[in-house]
């Protein structure tokens, strides 16, 4: 066998990496008018045509995250601590191996009173601080009162965030690790008991909307869904998190997150926009796109969108306000639970807790002695 120069070899690798460059597709990519443009080209016109698109569009994600397959999950027993016993829920502090040596770290909420079964709902944090991700108001209040409707819930860091400190926040397969990260988490969920596999919901806002929606699209154990202000025509990302790797576009292939939310269709989704930010234009672009997909299945009513034209880029009390009706819906949850005698969902029972309070790894519960730290021993996890 001819060896290829060390010269040539170093220009090919260097080529590969300009081309995979090339192939990312960062911020706003489009504009609003190219957006539009391409969900307009992209329109099927029958079932098959959508379906035959639609796997490509998830072998696209795949192959892009260098995930065609899963890593092997570890075997490790979770670690649960410091049970928290609130108004008409409980919250536990909760650390789980997602590869050998790396930990997810995360609460764990769940109503008070027992049930025969119980949906789950997966809750993904976005880039917020002041405290950051899962510690933030807006996530322990939605948290907290989707268990007090009868749901377990589990809140769980990005990498770099909280308690999840093993690697930087702008890994460059920051957005494999994060996949892997929210399926174990998942299968974490599936494990508890009592937790029923046919009512699984996932939500999350601004990066948390785009685990949300990749999610879905990956995983068929997700039935209901709600992206909060995320699914734009023109807008992928800004963050390595979430457009860092090449899953929107290789050689003449090109998708958006548009499409990949709708890989939910048929199962129930959500939308919550705002007037704010790159969801502006969802009631006239994003949305009619995503009713096009539904109609295909005959299940145009199972999509949904919720705009707020003066509201801004978060996860506030409207925009949760709007989600509590559309899992108690499709989950089977106790809405009249966190209603208030004025008719208006009440939040009120739902508290913030201390940072401290919430903490997976401390003096008393230190991080596990195999935790590997550092980019560099996480990258090599990364490597398969």
């Amino acid at each position: 066998m001819n060896k290829i120069p060390a010269f040539a070899f170093l220009c090919l690798l260097c080529s590969g990496n300009l081309a995979a460059q090339d192939e990312l597709c960062k911020g706003a990519y489009f504009t609003e008018a190219q957006g539009r443009a391409f969900l307009e080209e992209h329109a099927p016109a029958a079932l098959n045509d959508w379906q035959h698109r639609a796997e490509q569009i998830r072998t696209r994600i795949r192959e892009g995250m260098q995930l065609e397959t899963l890593p092997a999950k570890p075997l490790s027993e979770p670690i649960m601590h410091s049970k928290k016993i609130m108004d008409g829920y409980t919250v536990e502090n909760v650390a789980f191996e997602s590869l050998p040596g790396f930990y997810v770290t995360g609460n764990l909420y769940r109503p008070l009173t027992p049930q025969k079964s119980y949906a789950g709902i997966l809750c993904p944090h976005g880039h917020w601080s002041d405290p950051d991700g899962r510690f933030h108001e807006q996530m322990q209040m939605r948290c907290a009162t989707l268990a007090r409707m009868g749901a377990v819930v589990f809140a769980w860091d990005m990498i770099g965030y909280g308690d999840s400190k093993q690697c930087d926040h702008k890994l460059s397969k920051g957005l494999q690790l994060q996949t892997i990260n929210s399926t174990r988490a998942l299968d974490f969920l599936l494990s508890l008991s009592g937790v029923d596999p046919a009512r699984i919901g996932i939500t999350g806002a601004s990066g948390g909307g785009t685990q949300t929606f990749l999610l879905t699209a990956l995983d068929p154990r997700i039935k209901v869904s709600v992206p909060c202000v995320m699914v734009s025509a023109h807008f992928f990302g800004g963050c390595t998190c979430e457009s860092g790797m090449p899953i929107h576009k290789k050689n003449d292939f090109q998708t958006n997150n548009v499409e990949i939310a709708a890989l939910a269709a048929p199962r129930p989704m959500l939308l919550i926009s705002d007037g704010d930010d790159w969801t502006k234009n969802n009631p006239a672009v994003e949305y009619p796109f995503m009713q096009k997909i539904y109609r295909l299945y005959k299940k145009e009513n199972s999509v949904a969108l919720v705009h707020l034209a003066d509201e801004k880029h978060d996860y506030g009390p409207s925009k949760r306000k709007a989600m509590y009706p559309f899992m108690a819906k499709y989950l089977k949850l106790d809405l009249k639970a966190v209603t208030g005698s004025d008719g208006n969902i009440d939040e009120t029972s739902s508290k913030v807790l201390d940072q401290a309070d919430l903490e997976v790894f401390n003096d008393t519960h230190p991080r596990p002695a195999n935790a590997v730290m550092g980019d560099e021993a996480v990258m090599k996890l990364l490597v398969r």
